[in-house]
C-alpha cells in the first residue's frame, strides 16, 4: 500500500484518486479552490458534457494533438467505462445529438456529487483550500547502492504553501492547463514539472472564438446563424471546412464551428490574419440559388431590392447583406443586371469574414500544449524523468475537439494513473 497524493480536484484527477483508492493505496486529494470540479460546474453551458459516445476510431480522430498517445488510456478506460461509473454512482446519463453524453438532470452539480460520493465510499482524505508550492524529490539509488550515470530522481512528497510538508510514495499531478483561470487553472502544474526537467511546449488557448476585422460582424452581435457552412483559409490553402451552427459578438464570431476551427487549426496559424467564408445556404448549389433568386425577382419585378430579400436573411443581417451587394437597395428588382444578381448570389454562397487571431485565455475551453508527451510514459502515465510522478489531463499536451473528447481525456488519463501506481 502507497501514500498517494493528487494535486487538483478536477476531472482528471478525481478520477485519479479514485483509481489509486480501489487498488488499496491510502489517496490524499489537494484542492486549492474552495470546491472540487470547480471547471466542471461550467462546461457544457452547467450540464456537463461527460463524453462522447461515438466509436474508438472517432474518439481517436477528434483528438487533434498527441492522439496516439492516448492509445493505452483509451484502451484502460473508454467511454462506455466512464458512463457505467457514473450510472453505477447514482448518475442517469443520456446521449444527444452528436453523440454528447449528459446527465439526465442536466446539471453538472450532479455530475460532481456522484465523483464525491465515489471518493467518499474509498476514504479518499479531500483536503481544500490547499496549495502545493513545490513537489519534493530524492535522489533514487539502485538496489545494489551503486547510482547510475544520469542522477535519477523520485518524487517523495509536497510542500504546500503554508510551508508544511506532505510525505507521499506517489504524486499525481493534475492541476489543469491555463484556461478559465478563476476556476483554478494557472499554470501550477506546468511550473512543477519546468521544475523537475520536463518540457512544457508553448501553450496557446484552444476552443475559443476568434476576433474579426470587419466592422460590419460587430453590427450583428447576438445573431446565431444555424445550418451554414464555414471555411477558413490562409491564402488558397483550405484549413477547415465544416458544418453547423455560428455566432456573432461584440468582437467578432464564436458559436459551435468557430470554436471547433481555432482546435483544429494549426496553433501557429491561428493568431494571423485568415480568410473566413459563410455559405448562408450551403444546402443550394450556386446554379440552384441563381435559379430561385431569378424566380423570384420574377415574381416580383417592380418590387424594391431591399424589400425582395427580406425573407432569405435574418433581420440583423439585412443591413450588412445590403452594404455589401453594392446594390442600391431603391432598384427595382427588374433593373438587377445578370452580373450583379450572380454576384449577389455569391455573397450569399461565401459571405467574408477575416479573423484577426484569438480571443485569450479567459475565454478558451481548453488549452493547447502543455507536458511533453514524450517524457511521460503512454502506458502508465508515470514520469520518465522522474519516478514515482504522474501527470493526467489538461496538463498535458493533449487536447480534442468540442463534444465531450476533452473530459474522456481527462478520465482516460486520470483513470490510467492512478491505477498504474503501484
Amino acid at each position: 500500500m502507497s501514500r498517494v497524493i493528487v494535486v487538483g480536484g478536477g476531472a482528471a484527477g478525481m478520477f485519479a484518486a479514485i483509481a489509486a483508492a480501489e487498488n488499496g493505496h491510502t489517496v490524499t486529494l489537494l484542492e486549492k479552490n474552495e470546491k472540487l470540479g470547480k471547471k466542471l460546474y461550467i462546461t457544457g453551458k452547467g450540464r456537463c458534457n461527460i463524453t462522447n459516445a461515438a466509436d474508438m476510431d472517432t474518439l481517436f480522430a477528434n483528438v487533434m494533438t498527441n492522439p496516439r498517445f492516448l492509445y493505452s488510456a483509451f484502451y484502460a478506460c473508454d467511454n462506455q467505462s466512464v458512463i457505467d461509473f457514473f450510472e453505477k454512482n447514482g448518475l442517469a446519463t443520456k446521449v444527444e445529438r452528436g453523440g454528447r453524453v449528459f446527465p439526465v438532470s442536466d446539471h453538472s452539480s450532479d455530475v460532481i456529487a456522484a465523483l464525491q460520493r465515489a471518493l467518499k465510499d474509498r476514504g479518499v482524505e479531500v483536503r481544500l483550500h490547499t496549495r502545493v508550492e513545490t513537489l519534493l524529490t530524492e535522489t533514487w539509488e539502485e538496489e545494489d547502492g551503486a547510482e547510475s550515470e544520469t542522477v535519477k530522481q523520485r518524487v517523495c512528497g509536497v510542500r504546500l504553501f503554508d510551508g508544511s510538508e506532505l510525505p507521499a510514495d506517489a504524486v499525481v499531478v493534475a492541476t489543469g492547463g491555463f484556461s478559465y483561470q478563476t476556476t483554478g487553472s494557472t499554470g501550477d502544474g506546468y511550473r512543477f514539472a519546468t521544475e523537475l526537467g520536463h518540457t512544457v511546449t508553448e501553450i496557446y488557448p484552444s476552443l475559443v472564438p476568434f476576433y474579426a476585422k470587419e466592422e460590419y460582424v460587430t453590427r450583428m452581435q447576438g445573431l446565431a446563424l444555424k445550418n451554414v457552412r464555414v471555411r477558413i483559409r490562409d491564402g488558397k490553402k483550405l484549413l477547415y471546412d465544416d458544418f453547423g451552427e455560428m455566432l456573432f459578438t461584440h468582437f467578432g464570431v464564436s458559436g459551435p464551428l468557430i470554436l471547433s476551427a481555432s482546435a483544429a487549426i494549426k496553433p501557429k496559424l491561428v493568431n494571423k490574419p485568415l480568410a473566413m467564408e459563410i455559405d448562408l445556404k450551403p444546402a443550394l448549389s450556386f446554379e440552384q440559388l441563381d435559379a430561385r433568386l431569378l424566380r423570384e425577382f420574377d415574381e416580383a419585378k417592380n418590387r424594391q431590392f431591399k424589400n425582395s430579400i427580406v425573407h432569405l436573411f435574418p433581420a440583423k443581417m439585412i443591413p450588412v447583406i445590403l452594404e455589401l451587394s453594392r446594390i442600391s437597395p431603391e432598384k427595382k428588382v427588374n433593373e438587377i443586371t445578370r452580373e450583379e444578381r450572380q454576384n449577389f448570389v455569391r455573397l450569399m454562397k461565401a459571405f467574408p469574414v477575416t479573423l484577426d487571431g484569438l480571443r485569450n485565455f479567459k475565454e478558451a475551453i481548453i488549452t493547447r500544449g502543455g507536458v511533453k508527451v514524450k517524457e511521460i510514459n503512454p502506458s502508465t502515465m508515470e514520469s520518465k524523468l522522474v519516478g514515482n510522478l504522474y501527470f493526467c489531463g489538461e496538463v498535458l499536451d493533449l487536447d480534442a475537439m468540442t463534444g465531450g473528447y476533452n473530459l474522456q481525456i481527462a478520465w482516460s488519463t486520470g483513470f490510467l494513473a492512478g491505477s498504474s501506481i503501484l
